[in-house]
């Protein structure tokens, strides 16, 4: 789906991106990490058609040198929402379907599309202004999904949300890869990459480090193990016990996260409330 050579993006004396290469397969759901500063935005900005590099090739499903026929087939989904506070979520997503040309019988099939896919129905005629921030992430994505294109790319897609909407964002996620469409997933959270990719790049001023499907990344050295047992054991007990056995090992308490508590507590379902 996506093939990067050489990919070179200055911004005056500073280069961005420094002759990156990298391929993701088509119907890949791919993790591209990388810290602040690694030139991720910038590399979306050229597989999106937003900037022309300055050496190298992008090439999209097929395309190159078209920043139009890519725009097509690609369904940008930014970190900051691409939204209008003034117009309504039924307003945000006809907008964005006429910007690709959509239009009549079509375009209202896709903006009720857009609006099952954020579970907003109940919202369609609210202003973005007096939505919740993770009201505005859902409906962040689903204009991102209005022309139906093969590749997706979300950038920080669950920035801000709550653990409802974040949950709920997963699971449209995994959807649309299981649709069949290529997914470019950029985050800071290590745990969304692990639950959700299938392989991952992870970059550094603009330079690729690694590749690689997710179980090869986490196949190095320092193999844990988990360890269950069918009535309470002495931690003390059990550390003798592999001692005595020649295995040097650390025990180190597991417990569930903050996270699981409080979706267990509240529930996995959507709550919106009411608007402030």
């Amino acid at each position: 789906m996506i093939t990067i050579e050489g990919l070179v993006v200055r911004y005056g004396a500073f280069e961005a991106v420094a002759g990156l290469d990298l391929a993701v397969p088509r119907g890949c759901l791919f993790g591209l990490l990388g810290p602040n500063g690694a030139g991720k935005t910038t590399t979306i900005a050229c597989l999106a058609g937003l900037r022309r590099p300055d050496a190298g090739r992008v090439v999209v499903d097929g395309v190159s040198d078209d920043p139009a026929a890519v725009r097509r087939r690609v369904g940008l989904v930014p970190q900051h929402l691409a939204l209008y506070p003034a117009l309504t979520v039924r307003q945000n997503l006809s907008f964005s379907g006429q910007m690709y040309g959509i239009a009549g019988r079509a375009l209202a099939d896709r903006v009720d599309f857009g609006l099952a896919l954020a579970q907003l129905e109940a919202r369609a005629d609210a202003r973005v202004s007096a939505l919740s921030g993770g009201m505005a992430r859902r409906l962040n994505l689903a204009c991102g999904l209005l022309h139906d294109p093969p590749l997706l790319i979300l950038d920080e897609p669950t920035t801000g949300v709550d653990a409802q909407s974040r949950n709920h964002i997963f699971e449209t996620v995994r959807r649309l890869h299981a649709d069949g469409r290529t997914i470019i997933y950029t985050t800071h959270y290590m745990e969304e990459v692990e639950a959700l990719c299938q392989r991952v790049a992870v970059m550094d001023r603009g330079r690729l480090l690694a590749c690689d499907t997710l179980e090869a990344l986490l196949s190095g050295d320092g193999t844990r193990f988990g360890l269950e047992t069918a009535a309470p054991v002495d931690p003390a007990r059990l550390q003798a016990a592999l001692a005595a056995a020649g295995i040097e090992a650390t025990l180190t308490p597991s417990r569930q996260t903050l996270e699981d508590v409080f979706l267990g507590l509240t529930g996995r379902g959507l709550r919106d409330g009411e608007a402030p």
